[in-house]
C-alpha cells in the first residue's frame, strides 16, 4: 500500500503505482496532488482496516508529512511507536546505546539553549533538532567560541523555515547535542522483509565541501561504493532490525564509516526512502532497480549481475539548495538550462518552487568514473551563476 503526501511525488513513483496497480490511499492531500482517477485508490477507512487486520502489512510513504496521518489513524498498530523510535534522534540513540556505549549525546530543550553552559562539552560536536529533516538547523560546533553565534544562527534559521514542514517532520522543541562522528558519510535505502531480513537497495557517498559543511548538496553511488560497503552495512542493519523488531519496513539511513570500517549511525528515516523521491528513484537511474517494487514485492537486487555493466560510471544526486545568501523573495529566476550544460550526462531534473521550499531542485547525473571536476564544482558552488536577481 502507498501513502502519498506533500511536498512531492515523482513521475517515476506514480508510474510505478499505476503499472503495478498498487493500492494508494485516497487522502484529501493525495487526491489534490494526483489527478489520475485510474489509479487503484482505496478509501482511508479501507486502508485503516487492512493495516489493523495485518499488523505488519507493507506500507510505503513518499514523505514524512504522512506521519501525522499514521499517528492519527493507525494508533492500534505498531507503526506510530516504530516511527517515533527512529524519527526522534534521542530515542534512537538510547535504543542503540549498548552497541555504542562510549558515544556521547544529550537532549536539551530549545528554550534552554541560550542559557546552557557548553564550555565543558568535548569539541567538536553536532547540534540539531531531535526531530528534523533536510539538514535544517544542523550545525557543527568546533570550539566554545562558536557556541553563541551558532545558537543565534539557529534562531534565525527556525524563523526562515517555520511553516515549511509539519511538526512531525521538523520539531524544534527539543535538540540533541552529540559528539562528531569521524569517518566518511553514507546514505542508503533498504527495507526489512517479512522475515526481518534487511535488503539494501542503494548506497551513496555523501561528500562535503569542507569540514564545516553539513549540507546535502552531493551524493554519489557507484559499483565500487556498493561492493565495498554493502557487507558491513547489512551487518549494522541486522542490529537495528533486531532491536526494533522490524518486518515489512522500508527506511532511509545515514551513517558514518571510519577508517577501521566501523559503521556508526547518524539517523534513520522510517517508512520511506530519500525525501522528495530522490534516492528511491536514483536506484533506477543508476542500477535499473525499482526500489518501490522491490519493497512491495519483497525482491532482492542481484548485485553481482547489476554491477557488471556499471564498472566505469558513477551516478550523482545533486540537491540544489539555496546557499547563495540571496533571499528567495529577491530572486527572479534560476537558469536550469545553464546548469544542465555544466554536466557530462544529466539524467533527470526536478524543478522546485524555491520561494516555498528554499530549494531550486534536484538533479540526477551520470559521470565517467575519472571525472571529478563537475561534482567538485557544484559541491563548492553558491549557485549565484544560475540566479537572476530582481531589479
Amino acid at each position: 500500500m502507498i501513502l502519498i503526501d506533500k511536498p512531492f511525488a515523482s513521475d517515476f513513483l506514480l508510474k510505478t503505482i499505476k503499472e503495478n496497480n498498487f493500492p494508494i490511499v485516497a487522502t484529501a492531500v493525495a487526491k489534490s496532488m494526483i489527478a489520475d482517477d485510474s489509479l487503484n485508490w482505496i478509501s482511508e477507512k479501507e486502508a485503516i482496516k487492512t493495516i489493523e487486520k495485518q499488523d505488519n502489512y507493507p506500507l510505503y510513504t513518499n514523505s514524512e508529512n504522512s506521519i501525522s496521518w499514521i499517528e492519527q489513524h493507525l494508533k492500534t498498530s505498531k507503526l506510530p511507536g516504530q516511527i517515533q523510535l527512529f524519527k526522534n534522534k534521542i530515542l534512537f540513540r538510547k535504543m542503540v546505546k549498548d552497541h555504542y556505549p562510549n558515544y556521547f549525546f544529550k537532549g536539551i530543550k530549545f528554550e534552554d539553549l541560550k542559557s546552557f553552559d557548553a564550555s565543558k562539552l568535548k569539541y567538536p560536536f553536532i547540534i540539531k533538532p531531535a526531530v528534523g529533516f533536510f539538514s535544517l538547523a544542523v550545525h557543527k560546533v568546533d570550539n566554545h567560541g562558536e557556541w553563541k553565534t551558532i545558537i543565534e544562527n539557529i534562531d534565525q534559521e527556525i524563523e526562515t523555515f517555520k511553516g515549511m514542514y509539519p511538526k512531525e517532520v521538523v520539531d524544534v522543541t527539543d535538540f540533541i547535542i552529540e559528539e562528531f562522528i569521524e569517518g566518511e558519510e553514507y546514505a542508503f535505502d533498504c527495507y526489512f522483509n517479512k522475515n526481518g531480513e534487511p535488503v539494501v537497495l542503494n548506497i551513496m557517498h555523501h561528500i562535503f565541501s569542507s569540514a564545516k559543511d553539513v549540507s546535502d548538496r552531493v551524493y554519489i553511488t557507484s559499483k565500487e561504493i556498493i561492493e565495498k560497503h554493502k557487507p558491513k552495512i547489512e551487518a549494522f542493519l541486522q542490529i537495528v532490525g533486531k532491536k526494533a523488531q522490524l518486518t515489512n519496513f522500508p527506511m532511509h539511513v545515514e551513517v558514518r564509516i571510519n577508517e577501521n570500517g566501523k559503521v556508526q549511525p547518524i539517523e534513520i528515516n522510517p517508512l520511506r526512502f530519500g525525501g522528495w523521491c530522490t534516492t528511491g528513484d536514483i536506484s533506477y537511474f543508476a542500477y535499473g532497480i525499482n526500489s518501490y517494487e522491490h519493497f512491495l514485492y519483497e525482491k532482492t537486487p542481484n548485485w553481482n549481475e547489476i554491477l557488471k555493466s556499471r564498472r566505469d560510471k558513477k551516478y550523482n544526486l545533486i540537491v540544489l539548495d539555496n546557499n547563495s545568501g540571496i533571499k528567495e523573495s529577491n530572486i527572479k529566476a534560476f537558469n536550469y538550462n545553464l546548469l544542465l550544460k555544466d554536466f557530462e550526462k544529466p539524467l533527470n531534473l526536478r524543478k522546485v518552487d524555491f520561494k516555498k521550499y528554499a530549494v531550486f531542485g534536484f538533479l540526477f547525473t551520470e559521470t565517467s568514473i575519472n571525472n571529478e571536476d563537475e561534482t567538485s564544482e557544484i559541491l563548492a558552488s553558491n549557485l549565484k551563476k544560475y540566479i537572476t536577481i530582481k531589479e
